[in-house]
């Protein structure tokens, strides 16, 4: 990659009060409540962070801040949105592949399976749920993944598309605070917007994507986070995780995408069959890096 314009900033900075904490050194009881309430808006930071669903978290590493939508150039992040569904319903315990006999299959010949059809109360889940629990036979990853983005030629399998994915994840981060809903004007057309409004959040998604591959990473994609594994796969597939690199200085980030690149060079076949893996999930990473 060609030398890039030095950014202006590093990693996202990380809060002042951990570092506060341990200048001060031993403290007294009178310390420990104030040390109990910084703790206290800490997990409150963390809990707005882990409601974003995979995909919510991959619309807002794509939406130009300001302006409120995603680049128009990008047309690989529909069917990335898919993926990050399957993802998300099996992290949640509704989905899994369907199990081996005594000829094992590839990820990529198994049919995604309905392990549980209880609501997950999303509607953009439930509804491709539904579709995936009703459907016989079974289809594959790959298939559903272009099933629920629309790009099939048989007209009988049309109604699978789920529509308007972007907007109503879009409106699912005005409800949760994160973004805000404008209208803007494109000369032939109107167009609805929907800018950032809660930078914090942003901030936050993307100090947690940087640290994984910078300050926290751990050279083995089976001690990551499963969901932040996902979301380093997803992003990238979509074409957006280039968005959450963008503030690194140019040593840091060709770091960054030096291990990424290693994540993206494992092979999903071999990783599925290790300790504690989602096979669904390597299905899907397998799907967008065959």
């Amino acid at each position: 990659m060609s030398s890039l314009t030095q950014r202006s900033s590093g990693l996202v900075q990380r809060r002042g009060a951990a570092a506060a904490e341990r200048e001060k050194g031993p403290v007294g009881e009178d310390d420990h409540e104030p040390r109990r309430e910084d703790q206290e808006d800490d997990d409150a930071a963390d809990s707005k962070e882990t409601r974003l669903t995979l995909m919510e978290e991959v619309l807002l590493l794509g939406l130009k801040d300001r302006e409120g939508y995603t680049s128009f150039w990008n047309d690989c992040i529909s069917s990335g949105l898919r993926g990050c569904m399957l993802i998300e319903l099996a992290l949640r315990g509704r989905l899994q592949l369907e199990a081996c006999g005594m000829r094992r299959k590839s990820l990529l010949a198994r049919k995604v399976i309905c392990k549980s059809d209880a609501p997950t109360g999303d509607v953009l889940l439930d509804e491709a749920l539904k579709h995936i629990k009703e459907t016989q036979p079974p289809e594959t990853v790959q298939s559903w993944i272009e099933l629920l983005s629309g790009e099939t030629w048989n007209p009988l399998k049309l109604h699978y598309q789920l529509r308007n994915v972007r907007e109503r994840l879009a409106k699912n981060l005005v409800e949760k605070g994160v973004l805000t809903t404008e209208k803007q004007n494109f000369l032939l057309f109107d167009m609805t917007t929907h800018p950032l409004t809660n930078n914090n959040i942003k901030q936050r998604l993307i100090k947690k994507v940087q640290e994984a591959v910078l300050d926290k990473w751990v050279n083995d994609p089976h001690r990551m986070d499963k969901r932040l594994l996902a979301l380093i796969f997803l992003a990238h597939s979509s074409d957006v995780l280039e968005n959450a690199f963008a503030p690194l200085l140019d040593d840091q980030y060709d770091l960054a995408m030096k291990r990424v690149r290693q994540l993206l060079d494992l092979e999903p076949e071999g990783e599925s069959m290790k300790a504690n893996a989602n096979e669904l999930l390597w299905a899907v990473v397998a799907a967008f890096t065959k």
